[in-house]
């Protein structure tokens, strides 16, 4: 393909990116087109104003359609997220959906470590604050998987801190859309030395346990699969 052919197909596929992202976001917020609107103006509007008043209206108004059009995809960007989160608060993988977007300082894992027959589920983070176990769904469900999982990896971390995170609203859960910002400013504990090898460990005991011999066949009512198979 050639440079500006290539260029061509990036740049339309971004825009059909943003043409997506609007259409989602206005079926949940149907101000956005609007809002977008008012800020791009407004920003405009004052910079134009300062350059009439200081006799440079090119200059100022050229510099307010940049920072217009920065403002405005900042104030999209925040918005499309919050509307993001709103449609995946409360449904299945919402934490995945999260964890997959931490673009550093942390080794995520969008499957989790352990799992209910109803869909709650707990992911695992490393990073240099330590372990990070996120917990979704039923909080009656997912505090016994999260001890347990805290339980089997004492084995293997030794003194490394380990956070649990129950996602949620309510008292002393955090919110889906706080998720990564609670993750982010989480004290650093560990060094990065500390951070490869506790990932391996814990990568090894996972490889261990799904090695685990488990019985052939339907399984007796009010059974368990063993803690490796992570089933409830």
């Amino acid at each position: 393909m050639r440079p500006m052919a290539r260029e061509t197909s990036e740049s339309s596929g971004r825009l059909k990116q943003i043409r997506t992202a609007y259409t989602m976001t206005k079926k949940v917020d149907t101000k956005i087109g609007l809002i977008i609107a008012g800020v791009g103006l407004i920003t405009f509007g004052v910079f134009l104003a300062i350059g009439f008043a200081v006799d440079h209206p090119v200059y100022l108004g050229i510099l307010g359609f940049v920072v217009a059009v920065l403002a405005m995809a900042v104030v999209f960007g925040r918005r499309a997220e919050r509307a993001a989160f709103g449609q995946m608060e409360g449904q299945p993988g919402a934490v995945a959906a999260v964890l997959d977007n931490i673009r550093r300082g942390w080794n995520t894992n969008t499957t989790p470590v352990a799992v209910t027959r109803n869909q709650d589920a707990v992911y695992r983070a490393v990073g240099r604050p330590g372990i990070a176990l996120i917990g979704e769904g039923n909080p009656n469900r997912v505090r016994p998987l999260l001890a347990a999982e805290k339980k089997k990896m004492a084995r293997v971390v030794g003194d490394v801190p380990v956070h649990d995170i129950m996602v949620g609203n309510g008292e002393g859960e955090v919110p889906l859309k706080k998720l990564q910002v609670t993750l982010m400013r989480l004290p650093r504990s560990i060094t990065p030395a500390q951070v490869t090898q506790t990932n391996d460990r814990l990568r090894a005991l996972g490889d261990l346990l799904s090695k685990a011999p488990i019985p052939k066949g339907p399984m007796p009512k009010g059974a368990r699969m063993p803690k490796g198979g992570q089933v409830r």
